[in-house]
């Protein structure tokens, strides 16, 4: 399962109350379910990382991070989601937002866009709108979407893994 391999990246907590970094964050970073892996803490993982994947701005592992704390999510999950955007990928995420918020919005289509950063910069006092709302939009679908599978899965794992012990000790 993919929890028993995941757990070898998880850092244990004592020696994250021996950090003096993560201290100045409080006594709730210190909090089991934001280090464990169970269904709750996993799937709140993928809704919070899913979604600030999706949110073009810099730092997005950090405020995947802080969110974690509140919302009680898997933080290394969290941080490690937000990677779905990445260099290769971030053009197609953020062009499909940007298309989504203008539809949602009711803009009209640009006629001369370009994938450039240039084109970008010099139309952002016009894309900014769209980009975002079609980001926040699609963040949250996204979001919600990976919960619910996660969610749905776990308990169909948990039930076969159920099933097949029920039918071990029948024998």
């Amino acid at each position: 399962m993919p929890k028993n391999y995941l757990k070898k990246f998880i850092p244990n907590p004592e020696k994250l109350r021996q950090s003096k970094a993560l201290g100045l964050l409080g006594s709730q970073i210190y909090e089991a379910n934001l280090w464990h892996l169970n269904r709750r803490s996993v799937a709140r993982a993928f809704f919070n990382g899913l979604f600030w994947a999706f949110i073009p701005m810099p730092f997005q592992m950090l405020a995947s991070a802080l969110f974690a704390i509140p919302l009680r999510a898997n933080i290394p999950l969290s941080i490690a989601l937000v990677w779905i955007t990445n260099p290769l990928t971030m053009p197609f995420v953020f062009y499909f937002n940007y298309k989504v918020g203008m539809l949602i919005l009711g803009y009209q289509d640009e006629k001369d866009f370009q994938l450039s950063v240039e084109w970008i910069w010099d139309k952002m006092e016009h894309i900014w709108l769209p980009l975002y709302t079609g980001s926040i939009v699609s963040g949250l679908i996204v979001g919600a979407i990976s919960y619910a599978t996660i969610t749905i899965l776990w308990r169909l794992h948990v039930i076969k893994r159920w099933k097949e012990r029920k039918l071990r000790n029948s024998k």
